[in-house]
């Protein structure tokens, strides 16, 4: 039986993209160093902007400052800092009915809801006061939490929140950050959440189950679920 469903947040419940393309790209101010060159150490510092170690976005492009013993604007740093809330702001401006429905359903069932998310605090500006945050009963931001997908271990600090066993859970995402095989290996049960890719310009591939449509979540609740030697998870035939 189900007690908890654990969601990514980019690309499951909410998207970025539309028609093949980004809802908003960041135009990068005039930062004063080569673009090449600041694009590849952004995605150096990925996992510590994720897991915390940098308390905001600003310290992050100071550090890559730092790095070419250079000192920054700080009114450039606050303007970059405004159009990268405002781009991420894009994706929680419309929610599809379907992904409403789907948490509603599972509210119904009187199953527990948690949100894991890798993202550092300017992605998430618009979650609180947002129309989809009172369905979670948990929300972890990797930045707030010190720990980031694929760790095992935030899927159990989940779960823990949550008073239930990772074996009574299950974890819907789009597979970034190799987020499927991290909750496998924390003994929840992976989804591999499909249904924006009509909206991507990419595909990420997983060997677990695909849902194609966030209804399939409910499917996977009422039918149960289990788990067979290659760790691919398959949907029970009703009875």
């Amino acid at each position: 039986m189900v007690k908890a469903v654990l969601f990514d947040l980019y690309e499951t419940l909410i998207t970025e993209w539309e028609n093949k393309r980004k809802k908003a790209n960041v135009s990068v101010p005039a930062l004063g160093l080569d673009e090449d060159l600041f694009k590849q150490e952004w995605s150096r510092r990925r996992e510590l902007r994720m897991n915390g170690s940098y308390p905001d976005f600003k310290s992050c492009l100071r550090d890559i400052f730092h790095s070419f013993n250079q000192t920054p604007d700080e009114n450039v740093l606050e303007e970059y800092l405004k159009r990268r809330e405002a781009s991420k702001a894009k994706a929680f401006e419309e929610v599809s009915p379907d992904i409403i429905h789907m948490l509603s359903g599972i509210k119904e069932r009187e199953i527990k809801i948690g949100l894991i998310s890798n993202c550092s605090p300017e992605e998430v500006v618009s979650w609180d006061g947002h129309e989809l945050a009172p369905f979670f009963d948990t929300v972890l931001f990797s930045f707030q939490i010190k720990m980031a997908k694929p760790d095992p271990n935030l899927y159990k600090f989940a779960c823990d929140r949550l008073g239930v066993s990772p074996c009574e859970s299950i974890f819907i995402g789009d597979n970034g950050s190799d987020e499927l095989n991290g909750a496998m290996r924390a003994g929840v049960s992976p989804f591999h959440a499909v249904w924006f890719k009509d909206h991507w310009n990419y595909c990420r591939k997983s060997e677990f189950e695909p849902l194609t449509h966030p209804s399939h979540v409910l499917e996977v609740i009422n039918s149960g679920y289990r788990e067979n030697k290659s760790n691919r998870i398959v949907l029970e035939d009703k009875k």
